[in-house]
């Protein structure tokens, strides 16, 4: 009976890591082929008889591609999109969500309501709008235009995840730095902002990393070239007679790098982060 139930355990083992296995692989096979394709010449791409593996990797692809288009000003560009979208998120977010998650007034319920609406917009819907207000306010071929734009749009998401993570810290730790002679700012500082590093963290890769990706807004609203963001700039390899499919995949990594970078450096936080922030209020 023993050794029965002992085999269930080991089949049922094997299974589920043949299930984990096929969507890893799954999961990661474009990425493959990103790289394959990165590594190809043009004449390799477009043939007939060719294969995922490239039949003569060409590295130079990789160092071509920087003096080919101004990646160095796509790449500082993102960065501070995404830096200074992430920056004006968590200072406006994580204030926002102490007071829903510690302080009671007259309509809470329906402003959190609208946070979590706001969320479900998504900013392809609201486009024309938001070329009408930027245009107005003289904020389009400007990264300070996106930087609000991506701020605003990934603010219910900020607010939502530290709400729960707040809310998940007992309220006596503030009781007794205010019985030590902290006030409301300082106690946040001093006490819960290190507690709640591990939903902080995790809310602020996840801002970062949706900013980073933004293509939408800044294609419509950048039309210089000095200022478009990796995502919208890699398109000058897609000509309107010819695309230079070796040079977009090799750009397309760089656009990719930060965002694993990112990812294996919060893995310890982001399960806790996460969790926190489902916290019923």
């Amino acid at each position: 009976m023993e050794s029965t139930k002992s085999n269930k355990k080991i089949i049922s083992r094997v299974f589920l890591y043949l299930v984990v296995i096929i969507i890893c692989l799954i999961t990661l096979y474009p990425y493959f082929v990103t790289i394959c394709t990165a590594l190809k010449s043009r004449a390799e791409i477009f043939s007939t008889s060719g294969t995922v593996f490239p039949i003569h990797a060409i590295w130079s692809n990789l160092t071509d591609v920087w003096s080919k288009a101004p990646m160095s000003s796509y790449m500082l560009n993102s960065i501070l999109i995404a830096g200074g979208s992430t920056l004006l998120a968590m200072l406006c977010g994580i204030p926002a969500a102490y007071a829903l998650s510690r302080m009671k007034f007259k309509g809470q319920t329906a402003f959190l309501g609208f946070v979590i609406v706001s969320q479900m917009f998504a900013p392809v819907v609201l486009l024309i709008g938001i070329y009408k207000v930027m245009m107005s306010l003289h904020l389009t071929n400007s990264i300070v235009g996106l930087i609000f734009i991506n701020a605003a749009f990934n603010q219910a998401f900020a607010i939502w995840l530290l709400r729960g993570t707040f809310m998940s810290i007992s309220s006596e730790m503030e009781q007794a730095a205010t019985i030590d002679g902290c006030n409301r700012v300082q106690a946040l500082i001093k006490i819960l902002l290190p507690v709640a590093a591990p939903g902080i963290v995790t809310a602020l890769i996840f801002v970062f990393i949706n900013a980073w990706n933004e293509y939408t807004v800044a294609l419509t609203l950048i039309s210089t070239d000095t200022f478009k963001p990796l995502t919208v700039g890699i398109n000058i390899f897609n000509g309107y007679n010819m695309i230079e499919w070796q040079y977009l995949f090799a750009a397309s990594l760089y656009a990719i790098v930060p965002v694993v970078v990112l990812f294996i450096g919060i893995e310890k936080n982001l399960v806790g982060g996460l969790t926190s922030g489902g916290v019923k209020g």
